[in-house]
């Protein structure tokens, strides 16, 4: 149960992180190379959330085919 919550923690605050990068690429004083930074930054953020995403996604259909 701990697991579960440290991974809905985890994808909330890599959703957070992910809302920072974009407003900081909002920022026209934002260099190119930053914004470049920033871009990769916000995509590895997005990535790691997808994963804890579809590890819920699985776990929540191996749960439903136990009880059917």
């Amino acid at each position: 149960m701990a697991e579960k919550k440290s991974n809905l923690v985890d994808f909330e605050k890599k959703l957070d992180d992910a809302k920072s990068v974009l407003e900081k690429l909002m920022n026209p004083d934002l260099t190119l190379d930053q914004s470049v930074k920033s871009y990769k930054e916000g995509m590895k953020t997005l990535q790691d959330a997808q994963k804890i995403l579809e590890e819920a996604t699985l776990e929540f259909e191996k749960i439903q085919a136990e009880g059917s």
